[in-house]
């Protein structure tokens, strides 16, 4: 029997299995560690805005008692954008206007649909970001799990169908090719994204292509074991792709980067991020090590103990995994930050240099709406529900679900047999087992 975990989500399925650290780390990357390296950064959050100051990442109650009652939410500038193309002018303060725009449209179509709402509020300066720096869909963007994709839907020309989401003949709930160019790979659950870009990046590379390929993979998604034998082989091949780890904090992580007790995102980190991500640094690096290749091996087993103790110097902890697989990390970066995200993406995507890279981005579940910041389950997957307090309508069912009968079932059999021992898919309360 196989115990597997992917993020809580209704409709989980359960996937790959969580790996074994050891395992891991003793695949054919680690021996690549003096050239490609991992590095600790962090960036500023957002401070809060003083009186009279527009809060841009969050949506208060004021904001939601001007919405007109039909149309919703204002979105002057928003309604400029059909595509990623057309955002490309715009200014970070325009940037910023957008991403509330943005979480205010969202959350007014989501309370009619239903749907994914606290995983899509979370990426809304990540995909901003994303669209804003990369060319898409030239630029190969998977997400992963899929229902981050809302955000990702609307600035893709598919904003006036975002009622059909989830519905008969409409959208789907997550990426799907056959609904968009913009939708390279169709990821429900989960950790199969870096797999995907990998073979994209690969395939790329045998037709001389230059295009970037970049995997947004959740937080749960990444315990999965096709994510960690995926970035093993990445960082052994060396092939070029972009990993952004959306950390959200709501899946206990082997590497421990979401348990409270990360290092600080402050000002200095923030320096550091930018630092880091800087295109120079990382090219002298790649002239440093192409350099270093060319001499005897012990003089460059030295050299790269003298990089590694070097970085140490200016990184926190909890790089040594991402290290040994063989990729060059970058973070973690506030995820709602939109003028972080952008210079450190900006700069990953111009650096002229080989092999996979990681970009570790913290976001919240849930940012910016109250009533999904402060509910149990970050309002993950929900029902039409009022928009002002969060209250669900939540109706009486003429027939119990399956996953109740089940459930029942399954209780039955236990009050029975005391031996009985249900698994399930990392999820207790979606399949009926809390």
């Amino acid at each position: 029997m196989r115990i597997t975990a992917c993020e809580p989500c209704v409709g989980a399925r359960s996937g790959a299995p969580r790996p074994l650290l050891s395992r891991v780390v003793a695949g054919p990357a680690s021996s690549k560690r003096s050239s490609r390296d991992a590095h600790v950064v962090h960036s500023t959050p957002k401070p809060a805005p003083a009186a009279g100051q527009i809060d841009w990442d969050r949506v208060s109650e004021d904001d939601i008692d001007a919405w007109d009652p039909r149309n919703g939410p204002p979105t002057p500038l928003l309604d400029t954008v059909n595509f990623p193309v057309h955002m490309k002018n715009f200014s970070v303060p325009q940037l910023r206007q957008l991403c509330k725009e943005l979480r205010s449209d969202v959350i007014h179509t989501v309370s009619q649909t239903g749907g994914h709402l606290s995983s899509s509020l979370g990426v809304v300066e990540l995909t901003v970001a994303m669209h804003y720096v990369f060319n898409a869909p030239e630029d190969k963007i998977i997400f992963d799990v899929g229902h981050q994709c809302y955000i990702h839907k609307i600035l893709t020309g598919r904003r006036s169908q975002m009622k059909t989401i989830r519905q008969t003949n409409g959208l789907s709930g997550f990426t799907k090719r056959s609904e968009s160019e913009y939708d390279p790979f169709g990821a429900g659950h989960s950790s199969t994204s870096i797999s995907a870009g990998l073979g994209m990046a690969v395939g790329r590379d045998m037709k001389g292509k230059r295009n970037n390929v970049i995997a947004v993979i959740g937080d749960g998604a990444i315990t999965g074991g096709m994510a960690y034998e995926a970035m093993n082989h990445a960082g052994f091949l060396d092939s070029n792709m972009i990993i952004i780890l959306n950390d959200n904090q709501q899946v206990s992580l082997p590497t421990q980067y979401n348990n409270r007790n990360q290092d600080p995102v402050g000002a200095l980190s923030s320096a550091l991020a930018r630092l880091q991500a800087n295109r120079p640094l990382r090219e002298l690096r790649e002239v440093a090590k192409g350099i270093t290749k060319q001499l005897p091996q012990p003089i460059q087993v030295a050299t790269s103990k003298i990089d590694e103790y070097a970085r140490g110097m200016i990184s926190g902890s909890g790089s040594t995994l991402f290290e040994e697989l063989g990729l060059y990390y970058i973070g973690p970066v506030d995820g709602h930050n939109v003028d972080d995200l952008v210079a450190v993406l900006s700069d990953v995507r111009t650096a002229d240099t080989v092999g996979p890279v990681l970009v570790h981005v913290i976001t919240e579940k849930g940012r910016g709406y109250l009533p999904a910041e402060t509910a149990q389950d970050k309002m993950h997957g929900v029902v039409k529900f009022d928009p002002r307090t969060g209250v669900q309508q939540k109706g009486t069912a003429k027939a119990g679900s399956y996953t109740n009968y089940f459930a029942d079932a399954l209780i039955a059999e236990a009050e029975r047999d005391s031996r009985l021992i249900a698994v399930h898919a990392a999820m207790a309360g979606g399949t009926g087992l809390y």
